[in-house]
Formats: C-alpha cells, sequence, structure tokens
C-alpha cells in the first residue's frame, strides 16, 4: 500500500532527524528484558497488484524482548516472536462467490536500534528476519475449505526492514511498528519450460503491541 510505503519512509526521515534533538535527553538507557504481545494487519504486496484495505489479513504477535544499551540515549533491541501474516482475497465471478485467507505463522527475530527521543517517546528502525512454521488456507462462500499448505511448497525465510514508535509508561509501553518484506514468499520454480513463482508476493505487516518489562 502506497501509505504504508510513506509512514515507512516518514518514520526514517523521523529517526535520522531525531538525532539532532539528542541534547534534551536526561535519563540514561537502562537494560530490559520483557515480553509484548499485539494486533496485525497484515497484506500481500507485488508488482503487478497493489494491495488494499480489502485484503488485510488480522492477526496476532507475541514474545520477549531485551533492550541493550550502547550510550545513553541509543540501545539495540533484539526479539524473538511468534507472528500471523497472511491476505485475504474476495472473489464474485460466473463460477463463484467468496472470501479465501491465505495464513502464514512465523518466527520472527527482529534487530532494532532503538533511540529515545524523550523519557518516555522512542523511534526504532531496523530488520527482521523469519522462519516461515506453518501455513494455511481457508475459504467460505459457496465453497468452504480449511487446507494446511506445505511449506515446502513456499520460501521458509522471510527477511525484511522494520521501523515503528514507541511510549513508555514503565513497567508497561505501547507501540506501533510496521514490517515491508524483501523475499517473495513462494519459491521460484519451473515447469514444462516456464519458471514462476507463486505467491510471488511479499509480506506487509502493521503492528500495534503492548510490552511489559519484567526487571
Amino acid at each position: 500500500m502506497k501509505m504504508q510505503s510513506n509512514l515507512l519512509c516518514a518514520l526514517v526521515l523521523f529517526m535520522t532527524a531525531s538525532f539532532g534533538m539528542l541534547h534534551a535527553q536526561d535519563e540514561n538507557v537502562t537494560t530490559e528484558f520483557g515480553i509484548k504481545g499485539g494486533f496485525n494487519m497484515s497484506n500481500f504486496l507485488s508488482d503487478e497488484n497493489e494491495a488494499t484495505d480489502k485484503n488485510m489479513l488480522y492477526g496476532f504477535n507475541a514474545g520477549v524482548y531485551a533492550t541493550l544499551p550502547i550510550s545513553d540515549f541509543v540501545a539495540i533491541q533484539p526479539e524473538i516472536l511468534f507472528t500471523t501474516k497472511g491476505s485475504e482475497l474476495e472473489y464474485d465471478n460466473a463460477f463463484a462467490t467468496g472470501n479465501a485467507k491465505f495464513k502464514l505463522n512465523y518466527i520472527e527475530v527482529p534487530l532494532l536500534v532503538r533511540v529515545n527521543i524523550t523519557k518516555n517517546f522512542n523511534v526504532q528502525a531496523g530488520g527482521y528476519a523469519s522462519y516461515l512454521v506453518s501455513s494455511k488456507v481457508t475459504g467460505s462462500g459457496d465453497f468452504d475449505f480449511n487446507e494446511d499448505v506445505d511449506t515446502d511448497d513456499l520460501n521458509k525465510f522471510d527477511a525484511g526492514i522494520a521501523a515503528g514508535i514507541g511510549v513508555d509508561f514503565s513497567p508497561i509501553s505501547v507501540g506501533l511498528r510496521y514490517n515491508y518484506g524483501l523475499t517473495t514468499i513462494g519459491k521460484e520454480r519451473t515447469v514444462a519450460g516456464t519458471t514462476y513463482t507463486f505467491p510471488d508476493a511479499k509480506n506487509s505487516n502493521f503492528s500495534l503491541y503492548l510490552s511489559y518489562k519484567l526487571n
């Protein structure tokens, strides 16, 4: 979605500009360990078809995180998450009407640089790597189905860039993050001399999360 790309650019530019404000921060970053979880809004992006809100799939994320300071204002934040991604497709043609949901479940490891702009506000940017643990296609309408998809038929590894913002109300924090996938979901394969990739799309995911500091 154009909105997602614009937001990602704005967040990165905002983080870059924020380095000029770091002198206003008086509090030191401390090492944190905690748990987090939240709500996902995901879809597929492709060169041929632009994703819209109509194919948004809702899911969740949950896991653990650490915040490791490297200066008074900057920290490295690694995480380990279970996260759901995918997309929904509505169809209405001469043969059938209904919708199908393509669900992907990943173990995801984000690695982010976190910059504390103020005591309670931070921005984050970095990357992530994911491993596909399961996938499923479900549908309703003229035809109902619920089928597991063999992960060997898909690209098991996903990687991309991430950016977000967070607000701290210690020990609880809330945040918003966007992940932009750089690898295709499907594998490239050749059949009868024709090479294709299915699904020829990349993951796109917004996450709204709540975290709780344990130490």
